[in-house]
Formats: structure tokens, C-alpha cells, sequence
């Protein structure tokens, strides 16, 4: 069976490799879920990986076979699953359990553990390959609807339990009652958490560099957000404009931008990093300043790393609502198809464009 891998720990290893079929009897006590490929997202994640930024092998492995954003279709099901059939379109989360209160009680996302379990990422096989068994817990149910949206749902997770957790943390407050939102990043998870904000209500800046006319931009103000290009205008001049954010989505991927969004921040704000960046990069901040605000503020910096199943259906929801609400608009998002495994060379010049916001395999029709 094919697959597209890489080597841990040697730069700009990806290949293709055969890899042996999965089984039902792979997943013990009859939980097991055979699923056959479909179409699998490919993301700057995978690029850093094969950079040897982060990523490990399985145990017993050398190579780690890439690909976290998945859907597919079910195609057999163990004696215990109860809720999927064969024929059900269906998306995968990424982290698995491990060993901590959290994990154990089906929050692996919020894993307390240092050593962390990830399928295409840390010591578990990915999804780039031509079919994938796994424990009925983490594959969830694509409404068919939606089958037009296919490798969104896993990234749509992310910006889902990104805006709840906030809301969530935000219950310290008694009342909060957010108006302004920055979105600093058109990216997927960006443009994603723009289309959740304005289903929420939120008056929405979606912020980038590139200035318009571009897709991002168009996609933004699809949602109703208004698009910022950041070599236009400066947040400063922005929050002079539109008042200090209540909400800051940061989806940049730069860790200098990440840091910088917290001098912008309103009082009793609460600023969410969801980017992962591999590097050694040092930036300067006005680090008394900050610090001054912030305790003063009683402002809540909250990370946010991808999403359990629970994400994943509140996720779907939004899609879904997205579509009612701004029909046509989300799919623009799916920008780059590459037509089957060979073409593995392809993925990571497309992600390099700049007009790319979604480099997908189809790996099988349906």
C-alpha cells in the first residue's frame, strides 16, 4: 500500500513507500474502523516536519508517514462500533491518548503529558496513504452535505476549540460580552475562525500582509469580516479606528507576530495562539509594558492546539451554518487539488504560492 513519508530528522526526506495494509484486527476489542482515503489536507506542519523542525518516528520505525487532515469513507467496521456504518464520510482527529487524567477522560487534546501522540506529526503514523484503521473514539461522522468541504473539517476543528476555549476561560469574568475580534492571519485556521466569529455575531478584522486584491480578502469580507492588509495600515492605526480587540485569534504561524498581538489587547481580553513554530527565532518586546497591562488588564493568554471529537461536531456545525449563511464562500478555501500519492513533489511548491491556502491530495474517488 501506498504512502508519503518522510525520514525524521533528515531534511527534505518525503517520499512514496509501500507500507503494510490495515486491519480490523489492528484496533483491539472490535472498536476498529477500516476507512479508505479520500482526500488528505497538507499544511505548513507537514513542511516543517520535513524540515526536521519536529516530528518523530513510531517506535520501531524510521520513516513517519505525513498527513493530518483526513476524510475518507468507512469501508468495514469491528463487531463493537456502534456509530458508523460502511459508506459513512468521515474526518479523523489527530492526538491520541495518553496517560494523564485528561486523556483518560477523552480530552487528549489537553493532555498533561510532555510526551504527546499525534497521527502524521509525534510517534503515530499519518493519514497520507491509501486507506487507515482506527479506534471508533476518534473518527467522526461527515455530514454528507459537507462532502464538498472534505479536508476543512480537521482545521475547522482548531478554530473551533480555539473561539470555545476562550469563551470558556472567559467565565472567570461572570459577564463577558466581546464586540471586536482581530483574526491576525488569513490562512485556513484564519479565514475558518473569521467564518465562526461572524456566525457569532462579531464585528470581525481579519489582518494580514498581502494587500487586496486577494482571495483571503475576498473569502473575509465573503463572511462579512473586513480584510486588513498590515502593509496598509498599522495595528496601532487599527485600534485607534476600531477600539483594542476583546478577542485576538492569532494564526499566523510567526512567533514575532504572536508576541507582538499582545500589546493590542482590551482589558479583560483574552488572546489565542494557535500557530506552532519550529525554530529558534528571538524577537524584542516592551516587555514592562506588556507586563504592566496585562496584570492590570486582567488579560488571559490561552494556547490552543488542535481538537478532540467534540471539536471536530462543533466544527461540522459551523460549516454547515457557514453554508446556509454565506453559501459558496468556504469552499474557495480549497484552492490547490494534487491528483493522486505520486505526485508527493508537488505539495510542498504549491504550499510555497502565494495564492495557496489548501493543498489537498485526492487520493480516491468516492
Amino acid at each position: 500500500m501506498k504512502a508519503i513519508a518522510v525520514i525524521p530528522g533528515t531534511p527534505d526526506s518525503i517520499h512514496l513507500r509501500d507500507i503494510p495494509e490495515p486491519t480490523l484486527n489492528d484496533i483491539p476489542d472490535g472498536n476498529g474502523v477500516l476507512i479508505r482515503t479520500l482526500k488528505v489536507g497538507v499544511d505548513a506542519t507537514d513542511r516543517e516536519i520535513n524540515e526536521s523542525k519536529y516530528g518523530n518516528p513510531p517506535p520501531g520505525d524510521d520513516y513517519l508517514v505525513l498527513g493530518h487532515e483526513f476524510f475518507g469513507v468507512v469501508e468495514e467496521i469491528g463487531d463493537n462500533v456502534t456509530k458508523l456504518v460502511p459508506g459513512d464520510l468521515v474526518a479523523c482527529t489527530v492526538r491520541r491518548p495518553g496517560g494523564s487524567i485528561w486523556d483518560r477522560i477523552g480530552h487528549s487534546d489537553l493532555t498533561g503529558e510532555e510526551t504527546y501522540f499525534e497521527r502524521g506529526i509525534n510517534l503515530l503514523h499519518g493519514f497520507l496513504t491509501e486507506r487507515i484503521v482506527d479506534h471508533q473514539e476518534f473518527v467522526v461522522k461527515v455530514p454528507i452535505g459537507l462532502k464538498h468541504l472534505h479536508v476543512l473539517a480537521e482545521p475547522m476543528s482548531c478554530a473551533a476549540k480555539a473561539v470555545q476555549q476562550a469563551f470558556e476561560a472567559q467565565r472567570r469574568l461572570k459577564v463577558w460580552e466581546p464586540r471586536v475580534a482581530y483574526v491576525m492571519g488569513a490562512g485556513q485556521i484564519g479565514l475558518l475562525a473569521t467564518l465562526i466569529l461572524r456566525l457569532r455575531g462579531f464585528r470581525v478584522y481579519t489582518l494580514a500582509r498581502s494587500p487586496k486584491p486577494i482571495l483571503k480578502a475576498e473569502i473575509a469580507e465573503g463572511y462579512g469580516a473586513e480584510y486588513v492588509s498590515l502593509k496598509e495600515t498599522t495595528l496601532e492605526e487599527l485600534t485607534e479606528r476600531t477600539g483594542k480587540p476583546d478577542l485576538i485569534i492569532e494564526a499566523t504561524g510567526s512567533s514575532r507576530s504572536s508576541f507582538q498581538a499582545m500589546q493590542y489587547l482590551n482589558i479583560n481580553g483574552v488572546l489565542v495562539w494557535t500557530g506552532v513554530t519550529g525554530g529558534d527565532l528571538t524577537t524584542e518586546v516592551p516587555a514592562d509594558k506588556i507586563n504592566l497591562e496585562w496584570v492590570l488588564g486582567n488579560k488571559l493568554l490561552l494556547g490552543s492546539v488542535n481538537g478532540n471529537f467534540r471539536h471536530f461536531e462543533s466544527g461540522l456545525a459551523d460549516l454547515a451554518s457557514g453554508e446556509m449563511t454565506y453559501p459558496g464562500v468556504t469552499e474557495r478555501i480549497l484552492t490547490d487539488p494534487v491528483d493522486g500519492l505520486d505526485r508527493y513533489g508537488d505539495l510542498f511548491p504549491l504550499l510555497e504560492r502565494p495564492s495557496a491556502l489548501k493543498v489537498y491530495v485526492n487520493v480516491s474517488d468516492l
